[in-house]
């Protein structure tokens, strides 16, 4: 049973995920601030962390940075505030996805399936190995294959592909690849990521962008091929 901690102070959308994530399987815990969302977190070990951003004794980003400092465990942000700047900021802040208000429960489902995923493949990160569908990686000699068939990767393409395999089912910000694949010093070279994408989708035979998918004005997001 997925252990999730709720950190809003709207009581009556605690009441309503708190019951409907418990009838969907869930162990659900709630806050209504972040200093007791903090020590709930330290105390429990959620499996993941929904954390609004509008906190009444301090910013939700504050909370999520201050997780970050000693724990891993995935963080879905929500806000009544959809607005480009402030999801890049908290994704590239340390959260794993950003939903804005209202919401339905079954996509909060969803979400927290995806990050809980997510999370299981990040530990398995120092692996040499990655398989997500019918893609597969090998990190130790840099090939990538699709159905059994090896994909023609330049180093860079093949690093790229396998920076999002490893955060796969999670929106990368444009940000968070450039400084993982090329370095810190090309964190405003976003035209490498409009070429680089297009490369790996012809080569992914993935025209329509089913697999290599585009966040608008925010990232990418790499999904598992089928079957």
């Amino acid at each position: 049973m997925p252990r999730v901690l709720i950190i809003d102070d709207d009581r009556d959308l605690l009441n309503v995920c708190a019951v409907g994530l418990h009838a969907l399987g869930h162990e659900v815990w709630t806050t209504v601030t972040g200093s007791d969302g903090l020590a709930e977190a330290a105390i429990r070990a959620p499996d993941v962390i929904v954390l609004d951003l509008g906190l009444p004794d301090m910013d939700g980003m504050d909370v999520c940075k201050r997780v970050r400092t000693w724990s891993d465990v995935p963080i879905v942000v929500l806000s009544a505030d959809g607005t480009e700047d402030r999801k890049v900021g908290a994704l590239d802040g340390g959260a794993d996805d950003y939903m804005t208000k209202p919401f339905g429960m079954r996509e909060l489902n969803a979400r927290l399936r995806v990050a809980l995923r997510h999370h299981a493949a990040v530990a398995e990160e120092d692996q040499a190995e990655l398989d997500l569908g019918s893609l597969h990686l090998d990190l130790v000699h840099c090939e990538a294959t699709l159905e059994g068939r090896v994909l023609d990767l330049t180093a860079k393409e093949f690093e790229f592909l396998a920076f999002l395999a490893r955060h796969a089912g999670k929106v990368c910000t444009r940000r968070m690849i450039l400084e993982g694949v090329w370095g810190s010093g090309y964190a405003g070279e976003m035209q490498y990521l409009k070429v680089y994408a297009y490369r790996i989708r012809r080569k992914l035979s993935d025209e329509g962008g089913h697999i290599l998918q585009s966040d608008p004005s925010v990232g990418y997001r790499l999904m598992p091929p089928g079957p």
